[in-house]
């Protein structure tokens, strides 16, 4: 008796190539339209000028990229909400609008330049409790003053390890702060909540006696990298930079 074996087709190049092509966030296609447009027009005027506005319209298209992240899901694990360096670990007075009180607690700071995936990602599991909108400056976002002075957005998630703040900050080039998400809402881990337009920052403030897993320097991946771990007794880590 004999049997037969299927053996699959081999995958095309195309379908390779396609495979490695992240997804583009639906808020950039009217931003790539304009700029694949605007590149049209400078190549009728001068075909050095629409090969430079095509290189700026393949970084339009990056920019919004929205790749498939994969997030750990256990409890009291908390995740970047940003693509980025970490900038800045340590105690400070969270922003007033957050609600949060009146003593430091422990912030984490995730800078994105405009390299970077700008889709925002809740850090935990929970309740939308607050959203806060405030009006600012546009200052470099990679400046501690921008925490207090720029354009933001925050949100306060409950969660069952504590209430937790992220904060949207406009930078420098960065004009507007796209939000998804409305107040009460649950979100998962790792669940798209807002984006920012081009280049900015996020904070993320822990509950009292968090301690974060992760240094300054670090480069963060958007619902992947763990900042810090509600569950376990890790007294913080030390770095080595090589």
């Amino acid at each position: 008796m004999s049997s037969e074996h299927r053996s699959e087709p081999p995958m095309s190049i195309a379908n390779s190539i396609r495979g490695q092509i992240p997804p583009i966030h639906k808020e950039g296609y009217p931003f790539i339209g304009i700029f694949a447009l605007a590149s049209l027009v400078l190549f009728w005027i001068w075909t050095p000028l629409g090969w430079i506005g095509t290189g700026l319209t393949v970084w339009c298209a990056l920019f919004f990229r929205d790749p498939i992240r994969v997030t750990p899901t256990r409890e009291g694990v908390v995740v970047s909400p940003a693509d980025g360096k970490v900038s800045m670990v340590q105690p400070v007075l969270p922003p007033a609008e957050l609600g949060l009180g009146d003593q430091p607690l422990l912030r984490i700071s995730v800078f994105m330049s405009v390299f970077n995936v700008h889709v925002n990602r809740s850090p935990v599991a929970g309740r939308i409790e607050r959203i806060a909108y405030r009006p600012g400056k546009f200052i470099n976002a990679e400046l501690d003053k921008a925490s207090e002075d720029n354009e933001r957005n925050s949100l306060v998630i409950a969660t069952s390890g504590g209430r937790i703040g992220v904060v949207q900050i406009a930078g420098l080039v960065a004009r507007r702060i796209v939000s998804f998400v409305r107040e009460g809402q649950t979100l998962e881990a790792g669940e798209r909540f807002g984006l920012i337009r081009f280049g900015s920052r996020l904070d993320i403030y822990l509950p009292e006696g968090s301690k974060a897993l992760v240094s300054v320097g670090q480069t963060a991946i958007a619902g992947e990298t763990v900042l810090a771990d509600f569950r376990i007794g890790d007294g913080g880590r030390t770095y080595r930079v090589d």
